[in-house]
């Protein structure tokens, strides 16, 4: 699928213009949040996940081994 961003002036900044059969398949609506990540090459993807939550759900499954029983006392 391809598909075309419209640029547009909204007050001093850019916006992207997302077609509503797009908006539909990456499950966004209005006031979401977008990711833009640049990839090495310079090509941009654009997501609604988040790129850093797959590091911050790493580390938090790191601290929950590591003070398992800390945090089951803490749960009683």
């Amino acid at each position: 699928m391809v598909s075309q961003l419209k640029v547009r002036k909204i007050g001093n900044s850019l916006g992207l213009i997302v077609p509503k059969e797009l908006s539909e398949l990456m499950h966004v609506q209005e006031g979401d949040t977008l990711h833009a990540i640049v990839d090495e090459r310079g090509g941009v993807r654009i997501t609604p996940f988040d790129p850093h939550f797959e590091d911050a759900l790493q580390a938090f499954e790191r601290t929950r081994r590591k003070y398992r029983n800390a945090l089951k006392e803490l749960a009683k």
